[in-house]
């Protein structure tokens, strides 16, 4: 108990400087913009969206099902918000607590004692692991490995149990172990795996079989009971999976040839040796966890092509290294354990010496001196054809079998990421290797001891502990230092660019943008483009940068090559729509929205934001129709915005748009139906106050109309554009003096727009104020000098468009 209590307080202790840290990342997507959330989103939905908030069948959805990860993030935004402080103390916490389960397992394979602390020690200590920990989507790991150590102890249990309790204990263990494999997997995939360590578990630790005696198992049907329980298991695992693939969609996920540039490689070769080495490289980040970095996608990670790569030695030396490990692990070794089968039974000899003498193996007698538990070796006898198992109460494991069980949890959790059995949507994930990073601990520790064991002197002893404390101050050290790269996203995206250098510039502009450090970002997305000039995200960024700082044929040049790059990037055809509309170049601008509109959403990263774009396309299409007249056409874009609409479209200037067509078309109660529906979209859309009061005002409300008017002055006093519509207003109602005193208030706060302050200046006129209304015509003049000023004797009235701004997509987007 002091180790794992110990353990735990020291991961605990280590991720303490994450709690001040900020979202970062993915954190973005699938908390912050996550709609499944959300309070008014039933929570139904999280069981048919994906991780990040998209409908499972969706052809563009990532099929990351990990709903149990989703529903606590709903359960930290119930209690929290979005203040990202209590997120972060759940996933220390979880560390913590996954790191005192994994101490426990070690205790049982190893004994309790300073070995067991080793494995614990570095587990919470391990660098690699802080993907997992400081980042809040790292949870879905960390959630699915407290499964999955609760599921094998269950296991374990179950084995323990055999021969010693009642069917009714035994299956309650037994049904406990699946139950956690199963929520193990619904926090994420790869915890599945876990029945397949059990059932290694239960061959090679608790039968202790070795390689001769599992192909006979296999071939001869011996140890039925043995049989069975892996049947169950690996029949559990086939339920899990047919459930897991139908209920999304019996599709698997589309990923970009930047996610994986191996996996869209044509070449067989290049593909073959790439995934080979992949395997190695994420092995060295466990060994050595030096060079981390938030993202390893695009050209992080080179592509093999050729045998004569020099990586292709590290890559053989490491698989040889792993069959070396687990050959001399589970071959039969005729010095240390001889058989001899009569009548189909064995007996089992030690060191030449019958089972039934009190001779101890080699193995054993670590065991013994280590953790000074009693070992009872009275182990003749068979089950079946096959040894009997070793009274699991009293006795450990032989070294062989430890090994050969961490090798297989290192390897079997990491099988799905593999590129194996399908493609996946990473080169490397640091945060994959939070589980089959206990294979790796495991194998440290028992090495360790195997080492400690074999030295005969004292000081040699010595030094290999001091290295030992060493190597987890290190990786302490490391880890805290690691922690302070995940405080906020500049941080972690400046520590990137030495790995990635294209999407860390490129997401760096970003947070450089946010920050209005606009040189800054416009040269990050430059550095962006110079290392992967293809990125259509980038590309997007930089014109949408270039666009909000008046360059607009800077924009044009790079929203074209954006959707030369990607032809779905809906946002880049809406921002140049909304660039020709404000040119003057209509007709293009109505090609740009038509052409945006017809794209469809399937096999896209994040339909939503698409389907969002599409929708602003319809409305700045449906007001460049209405703006000329054609209010028929103009209502039949704004329904079929409506339609393709998100759910988490704000649609109130759609509504608001569409009742000013149907007053265009003097139907009255329809378009007052609009304008509610815009006010109840949102209460204090300010247009939709003008617009109403204007209609109210039309159909003989007048003291209705002015409480609207009013209302909009009061949402935001500093908007001219509320009181020139007030002045108006009053300037048809006569009160000559009130109208020109808003008018002149309308044109000192919106002294550049030249619509106030002409309309200003003629209000002023109607007041016979004409000095002040000479005044304001020449500051309207000066604003456009083409325009003609109205002769005295004309009489104008003049209704500003209370909505006339575009919709503009302006969320950069991140490296992707």
């Amino acid at each position: 108990m002091f180790a794992e209590v110990l353990s735990s307080a020291v991961a605990l202790l280590l991720y303490v400087n994450t709690l001040g840290a900020d979202f970062c990342y993915d954190d973005s997507r699938a908390i912050k913009t996550n709609q499944d959330l959300l309070p008014e989103t039933p929570w139904t939905n999280i069981f048919y969206d994906d991780f990040w908030g998209t409908l499972l069948t969706h052809s563009g959805s990532h099929k990351s099902y990990r709903p149990l990860c989703t529903l606590s993030f709903r359960l930290n935004y119930a209690v929290d918000g979005l203040d990202p402080w209590g997120y972060h103390l759940v996933n220390v916490l979880l560390h913590s607590a996954v790191t005192g389960l994994f101490t426990s397992l070690a205790c049982l394979l190893i004994g309790e004692g300073l070995w067991s602390l080793l494995a614990g020690l570095l587990f919470a200590s391990h660098p690699i692991h802080t993907e997992a920990v400081a980042g809040i989507v790292g949870r879905a790991d960390e959630g699915a490995a407290l499964f999955f150590l609760l599921s094998l102890l269950c296991y374990i249990n179950h084995c323990r149990l055999r021969g010693h309790a009642g069917f009714c204990r035994l299956m309650a263990w037994f049904l406990g172990s699946l139950g956690c494999a199963a929520c193990s997997m619904l926090w994420k995939e790869l915890g599945v795996t876990v029945l397949a360590v059990s059932a290694l578990y239960d061959i090679c630790v608790f039968h202790r079989l070795k390689l001769r005696q599992i192909i006979m198992l296999v071939y001869k049907r011996q140890n039925i009971p043995l049989l069975l329980n892996v049947f169950f298991l690996a029949a559990w695992g086939v339920i899990l999976l047919a459930c897991r693939f139908y209920w999304m969609g019996n599709k698997p996920p589309n990923f970009s040839n930047s996610d994986n540039p191996a996996a869209d490689s044509p070449s067989f070769l290049t593909r073959t040796l790439t995934f080979f080495h992949l395997p190695a490289m994420n092995f060295w980040l466990l060994l050595c966890p030096d060079t981390l970095s938030f993202d390893w996608s695009m050209d992080a990670l080179p592509l093999i092509r050729t045998f004569a790569n020099l990586r292709n030695f590290p890559t053989v030396g490491f698989y040889l290294g792993l069959m070396l490990l687990a050959w001399f692990s589970l071959r039969t070794n005729k010095q240390m354990t001889k058989h001899k089968e009569t009548n189909g039974k064995s007996h089992h000899y030690t060191n030449g010496r019958n089972g039934n003498s009190n001779g101890h193996s080699y193995h054993h007698n670590e065991d013994e001196h280590m953790n000074n538990l009693p070992i009872d070796t009275h182990s003749n006898g068979t089950q079946n054809g096959t040894k009997k198992p070793y009274d699991n109460r009293t006795q450990l494991p032989t070294t062989e079998n430890v090994v050969v069980f961490s090798l297989g949890l290192l390897a079997i959790p990491f099988l799905p990421a593999t590129n194996l059995f399908f493609y996946v949507g990473f080169v490397i994930a640091e945060r994959v290797l939070y589980i089959p990073s206990m294979g790796f601990c495991l194998l440290v520790a028992v090495g360790m001891r195997s080492l400690y064991i074999r030295m005969r002197r004292q000081s040699s002893r010595t030094v290999l502990l001091y290295l030992s404390a060493a190597v987890l101050l290190l990786f302490g050290i490391k880890t805290v230092l690691r922690n302070q790269d995940w405080q906020n996203e500049e941080m972690l995206y400046q520590s990137g660019i030495y790995v990635n250098p294209a999407k860390a510039w490129g997401n760096l502009g970003n947070v450089l943008k946010s920050q209005g450090k606009m040189e800054k970002a416009e040269q990050a997305y430059r550095n962006a483009l110079y290392y992967r000039s293809n990125m259509a995200d980038m590309l997007y960024n930089l014109g949408l940068l270039l666009q909000e700082s008046n360059k607009f044929s800077e924009a044009l040049h790079f929203y074209k090559l954006a959707i030369g790059s990607r032809p779905t990037l809906a946002s880049a055809y809406l921002n140049t729509g909304i660039i020709l509309m404000n040119q003057g170049r209509l007709d293009e601008a109505k090609r740009t929205f038509l052409t945006c509109s017809d794209i469809p959403d399937e096999n896209l990263k994040d339909p939503h934001a698409h389907k969002s774009s599409v929708a602003s396309c319809l409305y700045n299409l449906g007001k460049l129709l209405h703006e000329q007249g054609h209010q028929e056409e103009a209502l039949s874009v704004f329904q079929e915005a409506t339609q393709k609409m998100p759910r988490q479209f704000a649609p109130q200037s759609l509504y608001n748009m569409m009742g000013e067509a149907y007053m265009r078309l003097n139907k009255l109660t329809e378009a007052e139906h609009w304008y509610r529906e815009s006010l109840r979209a949102k209460p204090d859309h300010i247009p939709a106050h003008l617009t109403y009061g204007k209609l109210l005002s039309m159909t003989g409300q007048k003291a209705e109309a002015e409480r609207y008017f009013l209302k909009a002055i009061q949402l935001d006093p500093t908007k001219g554009n509320c009181y020139m519509h007030y002045g108006q207003f009053l300037l048809e109602e006569s009160r000559l003096v009130e109208a020109a005193e808003m008018a002149k208030k309308a044109a000192r706060l919106d002294s550049g727009e030249f619509d106030v302050v002409f309309s200003a200046a003629h209000m002023l006129r109607q007041a016979s104020l004409n000095e002040a209304a000479e005044k304001y015509y020449g500051q309207a003049a000066n604003l456009r000098p083409n325009i003609v000023v109205p002769r005295a004797e004309r009489s104008i009235t003049i209704w500003l468009h209370p909505s006339s701004s575009s919709l503009v997509f302006v969320r950069p987007f991140p490296a992707v």
